[in-house]
Formats: C-alpha cells, sequence, structure tokens
C-alpha cells in the first residue's frame, strides 16, 4: 500500500515528491508528489468546487506536520469561501476541517511528541484533499474510543458550539439563566444546546418541524419548532412569534445570551428576545449576512452584541486543547451525541456543498477521502 513503511532520512532526497522540504522528518514511504483535491479556481455556486487528480501535495514546512486525510468535514463558512463572501486567495483547495493518521512530521513537531500514524484532527485551511500540511500547535490528538470521523465532526463545530457556549458571551450569562439558541436542528447549534444544557444553563431551541425528532432528542427546557423554508438551510422565522413566546417562557424578562447562525431573517427576533444586559452573538449567514444597523438599537437593554470567529477562540495550544479536551471527554462520557448524517465521496465535492445548503442534513456532513 502507499503508507507502506516507514523512513527517516535527509528531506533534501526526497525533493523529488514536492511534498516535504526542510531538514529533517519522519515519514510513511511512497507519498506522491500529487493528489486528488477539491479546488476553487473561480469564485461562484456548488459547481465551481472541482475535483482535480493531479494537484501537488502541500510542501512541509518546519513545525509541520503531513496528515493523511480519511474524512474532511463540511461547513458553512466553506460555502461562503466558495461563494465569494470571505475572500481568498484563488486558487485554493476547500476546506478547513480534516481527521486522519500523520504521514510525515518535522523535527519540530516530533519534539512536540507528534508521531508518524497517530490518530489525529485538525481545523487549517485545505482539508478537501489527500493530504492537508498542518503546523503542530494546530493538531488535536484523537483518544482511543473516539472514531476519525467522529473526531473530524468536532473540530469545527465542536469547538465553535463550545467558545459560543463557554466564551463568546463574555460572562453575561450566568448558570440557572437562560439561552436562546437559533437552529438547534443544525449541526453547530446541536453541540451547541448539549453543551449550554451541560454548563448548567436553560435552553429555548428554535428548530424547523421536519426535525422535530432531532431537536427533541437535545432535551432542551423549551423548543420552539417552525414551519420550513423549501429549499434553504434555515426555517421559516416568521411562522411563530418567537419573541411572545420568549419573554412568556422567561417571566417577561428575555434571555441572557442569543446564539445565532441564522443572520439576516433572525437578527430582529435575537435583539428582541434579549433581558437587560444580554449579548447578542452573530456568528452565522445561513439566511444572508445581518444588515447594519444603529448602535442605538442597543439602548433599550444596554445590549452587547458579538461577532465572534473560532480563530480568535483558539488563539494558542492551550486554549485549543481545553476545548478539544472537554469535547472529547464530554464524548467518551456519553454526555454528547454527534450525528453523522451523510459521507459523501470527495469525488462528488459539489454535491456536498448542494446538500448541505438545501439544508437537508440532520447532523454532519462529511467527505470520505479515498
Amino acid at each position: 500500500t502507499m503508507l507502506s513503511g516507514l523512513t527517516r532520512t535527509t528531506l533534501t532526497l526526497r525533493s523529488n515528491t514536492g511534498a516535504i522540504r526542510g531538514k529533517y522528518a519522519r515519514f510513511f514511504s511512497d507519498i506522491p508528489a500529487t493528489m486528488k483535491a477539491a479546488v476553487v479556481r473561480e469564485v461562484g455556486d456548488a459547481d465551481a468546487l472541482k475535483v482535480e487528480n493531479d494537484f501537488p501535495v502541500p510542501e512541509l514546512k518546519p513545525g509541520q506536520v503531513l496528515v493523511k486525510n480519511h474524512y474532511a468535514g463540511i461547513n458553512f463558512i466553506d460555502t461562503y469561501h466558495r461563494k465569494g463572501l470571505y475572500a481568498r486567495d484563488l486558487p485554493f483547495v476547500g476546506g478547513q476541517e480534516g481527521g486522519g493518521i500523520v504521514a510525515a512530521v518535522t523535527d519540530e513537531a516530533s519534539a512536540q511528541g507528534i508521531s508518524v500514524g497517530d490518530r489525529v484532527a485538525y481545523s487549517v485551511f485545505g482539508s478537501y484533499a489527500q493530504y492537508t500540511a498542518v503546523p503542530a500547535a494546530k493538531i488535536l490528538p484523537v483518544p482511543e474510543g473516539v472514531d476519525i470521523d467522529v473526531a473530524t465532526a468536532c473540530v469545527v463545530q465542536g469547538m465553535t458550539a463550545h467558545y459560543l457556549t463557554a466564551s463568546a458571551h463574555a460572562n453575561l450569562i450566568q448558570p440557572g439563566e437562560w439561552v436562546l439558541i437559533h437552529g438547534v436542528g443544525g449541526g453547530t447549534c446541536q453541540w451547541a444546546a448539549q453543551m449550554a444544557k451541560i454548563m448548567g444553563y436553560k435552553v429555548i431551541g428554535t428548530g424547523p418541524k421536519g426535525k422535530a425528532d432531532v431537536c427533541e432528542a437535545l432535551n432542551c427546557d423549551e423548543l420552539i419548532l417552525l414551519d420550513e423554508t423549501p429549499g434553504t438551510a434555515y426555517e421559516d422565522y416568521e411562522s411563530v412569534d418567537i419573541v411572545k413566546r420568549v419573554m412568556e417562557v422567561t417571566d417577561g424578562k428575555g434571555v441572557k445570551s442569543v446564539i445565532d447562525g441564522i443572520g439576516k431573517n433572525t437578527v430582529d427576533i435575537s435583539i428582541g428576545s434579549l433581558a437587560h444586559r444580554g449579548i447578542f452573538i452573530s456568528f452565522g449567514n445561513a439566511s444572508g449576512a445581518v444588515p447594519a444597523f444603529p448602535v442605538l438599537r442597543l439602548i433599550g437593554k444596554s445590549a452587547y452584541v458579538t461577532r465572534p470567529k473560532l480563530l480568535d477562540y483558539t488563539t494558542d495550544r492551550e486554549e485549543l486543547l481545553w476545548r478539544a479536551n472537554d469535547i472529547f471527554g464530554w464524548l467518551k462520557e456519553g454526555k454528547l451525541n454527534v450525528s453523522v448524517d451523510t459521507c459523501f465521496p470527495l469525488d462528488e465535492a459539489s454535491e456536498g456543498h448542494k446538500y448541505l445548503e438545501a439544508g437537508k442534513s440532520k447532523g454532519k456532513v462529511l467527505y470520505e477521502i479515498p
């Protein structure tokens, strides 16, 4: 097989692979010069994501490891990059979440305890490919008892849900107080609802009637089921008076935190549902970007608003491992249930994006990589 043997040599002797540069490394023999990857050369709809069979295997720089990917996660942020909503230099390999086996390590990475053959997961750009070069500081060791597909599902959605529930609220909510989480039938907020409960918050979840089974399994303290918006990844947020229901549930006080990945269609609901000195956490754009609004809107409740991103809540290895260890620990203890909805072969890369954007998933969507 390709990953058949382990070799140690000077990297200059391996430069013909195009994959490894630097002084020394340990690596599996027969790492190829080119690989299969899903690449965006021009931004656009899902068909802009095209599978290429001869994309160069990434060069390994000091402090990096080369991961032979078994799975890559598909996330909404990937569609924003593909469409050009979030600008990237072209061309680029899609994805920013992967899991697999370490195929090569630099000496710097080896010194951090990472070895060829380790089971790992990570979040860096370029995961829709057979190989990804990953800084050692971004590597998450996958513990025994956690499958690599589940671990891959953890990295972006699980870590995002962790910072949303543990940190982004800036301690403006305390255990025993109410949080409103939109879209708990989808991937990230399935995690967030479960984590919020683990952390002791009272949870109001919104979700579509068509995913009632998924939503009800999360044991939210209050669940508001909405009509569906066919062909989209979000619900009809006008089908129920959510603010009215939130106020009924919270005895007229509102919620101390709102976790909102829907965006344009829920901004008014989110702000209207806040308690005094509550915080509106806007982290996604499933229905479109949140339009600009005057900060004076917040004065009625002296409210807060934040627009966070995962990179700013995994600023060093200590923070990264704190979040990962919480998540993997809860998984092993049975406190978190992870649903891998569908696995597309990488050759059907565009179909994976179409499936996610159509709102069909009831859990994590992955690519399986040969």
